[in-house]
């Protein structure tokens, strides 16, 4: 019985060494994902930082193009004020032309038997003026015809 002790202790004493074995495998193997892991961790860090710095890069890019279309839509406000402004005032003098148009009309309907009376003296004046010139130019073909027979 004895031997049967010490038979079953060498059996035991293989199956941990067995085990053991396997338990070595196991942590070596174990021990090189963990290694693999780490340089993958460590790259992935390196593009992290990469990564970070580019958007560093971009977000101050960013925030400089901001400021200048800032500063351009503040100038540009100032410029569509003046225009308003310049719309305004030409709005103005359309209302001022309107106003003066009719007021013309109005008084150039008031008037119109005024004119009218104007024109025709006017007329009367011209016709006046045309016989005046040509009795005249006849009176001097006539006297310049009685000294040629003298």
């Amino acid at each position: 019985m004895e031997s049967l002790l010490y038979i079953s202790a060498i059996i035991v004493a293989i199956a941990f060494a067995v085990l053991v074995g396997y338990l070595v495998l196991t942590l070596k193997s174990a021990n090189r994902t963990l290694d693999h892991v780490a340089n993958t961790m460590a790259g992935l860090e390196k593009q992290v930082n990469g990564i970070t710095h580019e958007t560093e890069l971009l977000l101050n890019k960013t925030n400089r193009l901001a400021d200048d279309v800032q500063q351009k839509t503040e100038s540009l406000n100032t410029v569509f004020a003046s225009v308003k402004e310049l719309g305004d005032s030409v709005q103005q003098v359309n209302r001022s032309i309107r106003h003066v148009s009719g007021v013309v009309s109005n008084q150039a309907v008031k008037q119109s038997e005024q004119i009218a009376q104007a024109v025709q003296w006017g007329n009367v004046a011209i016709d006046f003026y045309t016989k005046f010139k040509a009795r005249k130019a006849r009176q001097e073909q006539t006297s310049t015809l009685h000294k040629e027979e003298i």
